[in-house]
């Protein structure tokens, strides 16, 4: 039995075109998320999950240059990918992990004590650090089974459930065994740090911290290395401010049961 690893990513994301060919300290965005997914301990396999248009070639060059693997699927169903990919996987995977391409800096701690929290729990179908959500925006890791994925993919309907994966387990408590790990420091800052990248500001936000932080002898720096830097750098915080909190909750609101209204905000304008 194995876990495997799955990163979304495709060049047309409708806010910032191509944003995982962007430059991050010598290498594209896509590559510098894979070097620190890669970098966790937990063993397990990885796959970039991109789609059949023509345009993604480029992604599978991308991941090639990473020694990641890609498998291409449909462009807008990111629920039937996700399934898809597994099944390539092979019989033995029986855990799926969803990281998207627009979290560079994520760090491989919290993927680690995600998946440890989900082992522990022994008997979760799902098990999350965004119900709810405390670390930094841009920290996203989702474990569920094989079972559990297939499952959503066989029943769910709604196309807010085929475009972002995983509502169909987390908006049924009463049906999955649902688990979620919270920041250990304690600390919500799931509203007020953003790491994800989403507009053009985004993208110079993470930019100003691989120029900050990045070195050849240490490429991979932790959450704690990026919350001292903001500490110190308050023009480098400011950099995104405007979007923290804005998710894609926001155009659902009315057909979530489990998100309200202070899950998110609405963004300020876009660049």
């Amino acid at each position: 039995m194995s876990t495997l690893v799955v990163v979304q990513a495709r060049l047309g994301s409708t806010r910032l075109p191509d944003k995982v060919r962007l430059p991050l300290a010598g290498k594209s965005m896509l590559e510098r998320l894979l070097e620190r997914v890669t970098a966790a301990t937990t063993p397990f396999d990885v796959v970039v999950a991109t789609t059949t248009e023509p345009a993604d070639d480029l992604v599978v060059d991308l991941a090639a240059r990473a020694g990641v693997a890609c498998f291409r699927g449909h462009p807008t169903d990111l629920l039937d990918r996700h399934h898809r990919a597994a099944l390539a996987g092979g019989p033995g995977v029986d855990l799926v992990v969803k990281i998207p391409s627009d979290c560079p800096l994520v760090d491989p701690g919290v993927i680690d004590r995600v998946l440890a929290a989900h082992a522990a729990a022994g008997a979760n179908d799902f098990t999350s650090n965004l119900h709810p959500a405390t670390y930094p925006d841009g920290n996203d890791v989702e474990v569920m089974t094989a079972d559990a994925l297939a499952t959503a993919h066989r029943e769910a309907v709604r196309p807010l459930e085929r475009e972002h994966t995983t509502p169909f387990l987390w908006e049924r408590p009463e049906r999955f065994r649902i688990g979620n790990v919270t920041w250990e420091t304690g600390l919500d800052y799931a509203m007020s740090h953003r790491f994800t990248v989403d507009y053009r500001a985004d993208y110079e936000f993470v930019a100003a911290v691989y120029d900050a932080l990045y070195t050849p002898e240490r490429p991979v720096f932790s959450l704690g290395d990026i919350l001292h830097l903001l500490e110190e750098r308050p023009d480098i915080f400011a950099i995104n401010q405007r979007y923290t909190g804005v998710n894609w909750y926001r155009n659902h609101l009315g057909e979530l049961r489990t998100i309200t209204a202070k899950d998110t905000r609405h963004t300020e304008g876009s660049t």
